[in-house]
């Protein structure tokens, strides 16, 4: 296994190769900002950042930590496909308050995936106390080093890494909720009507009063909204 140094980081095996020139110009969206571990809560043990690609292409990511002896991360390597979203789950095992420091956070580096030039980088601090939070803050840390999966026995007897493959939710699709919105079809009903009434002008006997009558235009609008909102509900449902 290899150890090289990445600018300010070091990683093993497989390097990433950072461009000064583009070093951060491609903004990378994750959720929370930051994470905050509480010693006698195990609940907060184990947290998920979500890691965002509004981009038309798929992403690779990379996630390093500054103190990865404390840490297991789920993915710390993998691929987020465009307009998806990817869940990483961090793990504190280091409960060790002296082992503990302010300036523990990941670093996580994106990519064009297949190529390895870093286009961007977001930097989440993770914090560890005993009671109530207090406001922290901390200044970076020079060296980050890549974070290990968490680790099963073979049958050998020895450790080997658990592959994980985790689900990927595209933007704006929630699960068992694939009907159509009422306000869709409310909008669709009301658009039907509108082109069932008389247009202005026609001299065809009917019951529908005469300041009810539309315009040929407002029509034509009509039917164009109304192919938006028929597409946008058979594509809901």
């Amino acid at each position: 296994m290899t150890r090289e140094s990445h600018g300010n980081f070091v990683t093993k095996g497989n390097v990433v190769m950072q461009s000064s020139g583009l070093d951060g110009r491609l903004p990378v969206f994750v959720f929370p900002q930051s994470l905050t571990f509480y010693v006698a809560d195990q609940s907060t043990h184990k947290q998920i950042v979500t890691l965002y690609n509004p981009y038309d292409f798929h992403i690779s990511f990379s996630v390093l930590c500054n103190n990865p002896s404390c840490f297991t991360v789920d993915s710390p390597k993998g691929v987020v496909r465009a307009k998806c979203s990817l869940d990483i789950i961090i793990t504190r095992t280091n409960l060790s308050l002296s082992d503990a420091s302010e300036r523990d956070r990941f670093r996580i580096l994106i990519s064009e995936d297949g190529k390895r030039q870093v286009l961007g980088k977001k930097d989440v601090p993770a914090i560890l106390l005993t009671g109530i939070p207090d406001p922290r803050s901390g200044s970076e840390s020079d060296h980050f080093e890549s974070v290990r999966a968490p680790t099963r026995s073979s049958a050998g007897g020895g450790a080997i890494e658990t592959q994980f493959h985790p689900h990927q939710q595209p933007f704006g699709t929630y699960p068992g909720n694939t009907s159509p919105s009422l306000v869709l079809v409310g909008a669709a009903v009301v658009c039907l009507l509108g082109l069932l009434v008389p247009t202005e002008g026609d001299q065809t006997p009917t019951r529908v009063p005469s300041y009810l009558h539309l315009h040929s235009n407002i029509k034509i609008v009509i039917a164009y909204v109304l192919g938006l909102l028929t597409y946008a509900i058979l594509r809901a449902g």
